[in-house]
């Protein structure tokens, strides 16, 4: 049985007794501090859950693992397919890895369910695993809950029939299945940030592959994350891509994220352009080529989305979803759509463009590409073409797990309730508050802010958007920090605006 209280890591019963915090299943995958709230008999616990509830729903008992590059991570995943092989699996590792590539090895092998040991963006200290049984699905709010049942009623099953073999290749196929018939149509000066993290062993093969000038910006694989950690949603990441472009006169820096699914961007100017924005740029482009091309967009992008008159001249549609990358890639796939774009990065390319799943390799390709197709224009020039707003980056206050979801449904109560009174936001009405995914309040001139749980750390998400002008947007913050300050477990923000 699990114990109920996380023993000492230099005890004698965390080596022998199961412990696994249940704040790591969360809504789409789990995510542990490590070893602080899971142990190596916890992983093995979790591998056997995850082998139970596949055999339980009568899925093959194939399954494919890989792992990112950090220093506890292969120990993390060898204990994980102990758990697997115990429980009838048949695995096949595939090594270091980022997820895009244990993605695509479903398809390259056949075989589809998938492990990855990931702890995404979080920082060092943190693990994880994302799971899927089919492609280019991962596992949904219910089938996580069903799995941390499982583990926690000791209801995993041992069964005959585990296998482990391994396979070496999945890299060299994936970009080769990216860049076989791509040819750009003219040559860029590329700065490739990696933050020393996962994405330093493909990244640069990828660009080079595409005949880009390459400019290495913390290429060099270290797990320990020397520099900083590899979040391209991060100003000090961003920060250090815009140095770069200064120095180099450069064409664009690409930030690829600690396991390869997320990718940020600092054009020639060496301004950021937040990634909803970059996928509207996207989706201009792949609509002029794909009649009524069909996009979605999650919650904490851009309104931009509803009302650009390029993609309305194009015949486009664009919906928005829950954020989180489980909920994104069903919505994109049920939506029929081309493109899924996410603030924090993800780009789900689907058919004819793509397999479904969040690339950031793939993202930087197609950035690529729509350079190529504007031969006469910079990033920034198409930027330019965009109607102009200002956005805040995606800002995160500390609360604890155990919290934020109630926290969150008492804020959206307090702004509803605010609504109803006709109460003013920087002096513009409410016009409506959209609660797919916490609270999204969209007002008269179609600014807009947003307050949500984190899915997979113990923080809130807010980001906000103005129509008008900075100092807009500088009053909204300020007006949702006054409403923040109503909930004493709300902590610091992690960053806020410039």
């Amino acid at each position: 049985m699990v114990l109920n209280q996380p023993p000492s890591p230099e005890s004698w019963s965390y080596n022998e007794d199961i412990w696994i915090s249940p704040n790591g299943f969360r809504e789409y995958d789990c995510r542990w501090r490590f070893p602080e709230e899971i142990n190596h008999l916890g992983l093995t616990e979790v591998g056997k859950g995850i082998g139970t509830y596949i055999n339980k729903l009568g899925k093959p008992n194939d399954i494919i693992v890989g792992c990112d590059f950090r220093s506890y991570s292969p120990a993390v995943k060898n204990a994980l397919m102990i758990g697997l092989i115990s429980s009838g699996m048949r695995v096949v590792d595939i090594g270091t890895v980022i997820s895009p590539m244990a993605y695509y090895a479903r398809v390259q092998l056949g075989i589809p369910n998938v492990c990855m040991v990931t702890a995404s963006h979080n920082p060092n200290g943190w693990t994880g695993i994302k799971v899927g049984m089919e492609h280019p699905f991962t596992l949904s709010t219910e089938d996580i809950n069903e799995i941390k049942d499982i583990v926690y009623s000791g209801g995993t099953q041992s069964r005959d029939g585990g296998q482990y073999k391994t396979y070496s290749k999945i890299a060299y196929d994936y970009i080769y299945y990216l860049t076989k018939e791509v040819r750009i149509r003219r040559k860029l000066k590329v700065v490739c940030a990696t933050g020393n993290g996962t994405a330093s062993n493909f990244a640069i093969n990828l660009l080079k592959k595409l005949r880009m000038e390459t400019i290495p910006l913390h290429t060099e694989p270290n797990s320990s994350f020397p520099n900083y950690n590899p979040n391209p949603e991060s100003l000090v990441m961003l920060d250090d891509m815009k140095r770069k472009i200064r120095e180099t006169n450069a064409d664009l820096a690409f930030g690829f994220d600690g396991d390869g699914d997320r990718l940020g961007v600092v054009d020639n100017n060496a301004e950021v352009i937040y990634s909803d924005k970059l996928g509207l740029l996207m989706a201009r482009n792949l609509s002029s080529k794909i009649p009524g091309a069909k996009f979605v967009a999650d919650i904490k992008s851009t309104g931009l989305f509803s009302t650009d008159p390029v993609l309305a001249l194009n015949g486009a549609q664009t919906e928005y979803g829950k954020t989180g990358h489980s909920y994104m890639k069903r919505q994109v796939h049920e939506a029929g759509a081309v493109l899924g774009i996410e603030k924090s990065g993800h780009f789900y390319f689907s058919p004819p463009v793509g397999l479904g799943f969040d690339c950031s390799l793939h993202a930087a390709l197609q950035v690529c590409k729509l350079l190529g197709d504007n031969p006469d224009s910079s990033l920034s020039d198409l930027y330019d073409e965009l109607p102009q707003t200002w956005s805040s980056p995606t800002m995160s206050p500390y609360c604890e797990d155990s919290k934020k979801y109630e926290v969150v449904d008492r804020i959206t109560t307090k702004l509803n309730k605010f609504h109803l009174e006709d109460g003013l936001v920087n002096g513009k009405k409410i016009v409506k508050i959209m609660t797919l995914n916490g609270a999204r309040v969209v007002l008269e001139n179609n600014s807009w802010f947003l307050v949500r749980a984190s899915s997979n750390t113990p923080n809130l998400v807010v980001v906000c958007e103005s129509t008008s002008s900075f100092e807009e947007l500088k009053n909204i913050f300020g007006f949702v920090k006054d409403i923040l300050k109503s909930e004493p477990s709300i902590g610091d923000f992690d960053q806020t605006l410039g």
